[in-house]
């Protein structure tokens, strides 16, 4: 069974309202002292996105979570999870806008927070953002060994073994030609390995049982691929105004793609065939799992 677009459409812009709220709650007051940092922080986190991550984190909780589970501390955990996600993806997008990495000037449709604010409360912006992410994931409602398990999950996807690694290896690969397997490893790390972590962390919430964590390991290994192949099809595809960020500026910056290493088509094919192995892999989890082929779909066949 799947979920019809439309519903689909309304769950996310739902979830999406929802998360910016819980958001909007956890960030520190704008007034609070050192309020210039504090301002930039909510600048970086608040205020626009897909909400991709955390949709992932509600969708996978949902597809595992047992019926004995008391329902406001399973929200609860769900919430602080997604939030963690996003604040993570948010001190990621601070960084890698800075002159220092890819130098950009647009995100999300607005000035990026160094050219908002300044270089040095950007990068410390970020720099408050990672660990409130961490202080979120250990206030959850859970058993101390999911705690720890959901902790390790968010720090390993955002070190040298995760998004911090793979754009290490991205920015050493300027004006280079990459193999398509150096190209993968790059970007599982840089774009895969957060997104999968938000489908961990649900199943992690919800108490998933081993059978459905390989599940949706499968699924979160292909989907996050997908992400990152879609994103290199957009950058040549959709202009700065449906983007929301600044197109082209792989092929400017002289980026090994997807594009660039299979061509239009053959990138295009490539995120079909990840899109499959997707929703292939959600079969053991039967209907439950229908939020999260609906994502697949999102990810795969959106235009931004």
């Amino acid at each position: 069974m799947m979920v019809a677009e439309s519903a689909l459409t309304q769950w996310l812009t739902e979830r999406a309202q929802h998360i910016e709220h819980v958001l909007e709650q956890l960030l520190p007051p704008a007034d609070l002292v050192p309020a210039r940092l504090h301002q930039a922080m909510r600048y970086a986190v608040l205020g626009g996105g897909k909400r991709v991550r955390a949709a992932l984190v509600y969708a996978a909780g949902y597809a595992c979570v047992r019926p004995d589970f008391v329902q406001p501390t399973f929200n609860e955990s769900l919430d602080r999870a997604a939030a963690a996600v996003e604040l993570v993806h948010a001190y990621s997008l601070v960084h890698d806008d800075l002159p220092c990495m890819d130098d950009d000037m647009l995100r999300r449709g607005r000035p990026t927070l160094h050219v908002r604010y300044d270089e040095a409360t950007a990068l410390l912006a970020g720099d408050a953002l990672q660990p409130l992410a961490f202080d979120l994931l250990a206030q959850m409602p859970l058993a101390p060994e999911a705690v720890v398990r959901a902790t390790r999950t968010l720090a390993q996807a955002a070190g040298s073994l995760g998004m911090a690694g793979g754009q290490a290896i991205d920015l050493a690969s300027v004006g280079k030609t990459l193999s398509q397997q150096e190209l993968q490893q790059m970007h599982t790390l840089k774009t895969g390995a957060l997104l999968a972590a938000s489908v961990k962390l649900g199943g992690l919430v919800a108490g998933a049982q081993a059978s459905q964590e390989r599940s949706l390991e499968e699924y979160a290994s292909a989907i996050g691929l997908a992400f990152q192949v879609v994103d290199d099809v957009l950058d040549v595809t959709t202009d700065t105004a449906v983007l929301g960020k600044t197109a082209g500026k792989d092929a400017a910056a002289n980026k090994p793609t997807y594009v660039t290493l299979m061509g239009l088509e053959g990138a295009q094919s490539l995120a079909s065939s990840l899109h499959r192995t997707a929703r292939q892999a959600l079969a053991p989890l039967g209907d439950a799992s229908n939020l999260l082929g609906g994502l697949a779909d999102f990810i795969v066949l959106r235009d931004h």
